[in-house]
């Protein structure tokens, strides 16, 4: 397997991978100056190559998703994250270490669920969502393509977010939260919307 990104998030996602005893055989990053990465080569891509995005921001890895199809690798889940049996979660995501991911989920594709999130009962997660460190998703949540849950936000039962959403870092939503809305404090509140998809 190769990650793409050397970087933070890639950095992360090689120790899981490492963790899951998966041999990680380099990265590929064309913006990275050196020959290696963690002691990894940077490589090239090649169409036989399995593949994890290493990389947080979701826009990118929804371009990288779109660009490179059917190379991907399954979910890689750390050995301390909990996660149901019963949960359906799709390819390239990623569950970092003590992540609390409880009965009947639904996780998308190219999902990031980061340290310490939880994630309760009967969520939807759809393609390319980070759910941030100590984020908090409660029972019943749908967070829709694209957003991004941050650190610390807390999202009450039965929430809808939309697509390409931003929450902020200990945002406290107790309310539907529309398309491309950017939303932060304590209850939260729509700062303003986001121009892109």
């Amino acid at each position: 397997m190769k990650i793409f990104g050397a970087s933070g998030h890639g950095k992360v996602v090689n120790a899981i991978a490492t963790d899951n005893g998966i041999v990680v055989e380099g990265f590929i990053d064309d913006n990275y100056q050196k020959d290696t990465y963690l002691g990894l080569p940077i490589c090239k891509i090649q169409d036989f190559d399995e593949i994890i995005i290493g990389i947080g921001d979701n826009s990118i890895r929804k371009k990288l998703a779109d660009k490179y199809k059917n190379q991907w690798h399954k979910a890689i889940i750390h050995s301390r994250a909990i996660v149901s049996l019963q949960d359906e979660i799709g390819f390239g995501t990623v569950i970092m270490p003590n992540a609390v991911v409880n009965e009947s989920i639904s996780i998308g594709n190219h999902c990031i669920i980061n340290t310490s999130a939880v994630v309760e009962h009967d969520c939807i997660i759809k393609d390319f969502v980070h759910i941030s460190p100590n984020a908090t998703l409660s029972g019943g949540v749908s967070v829709d393509v694209g957003t991004h849950i941050g650190a610390g936000a807390v999202v009450i039962p039965g929430i809808k977010i939309g697509r390409w959403c931003t929450i902020g870092a200990g945002a406290v939503i107790i309310k539907d939260v529309p398309d491309y809305a950017v939303v932060v404090g304590n209850p939260g509140r729509i700062i303003k919307f986001k121009e892109i998809d």
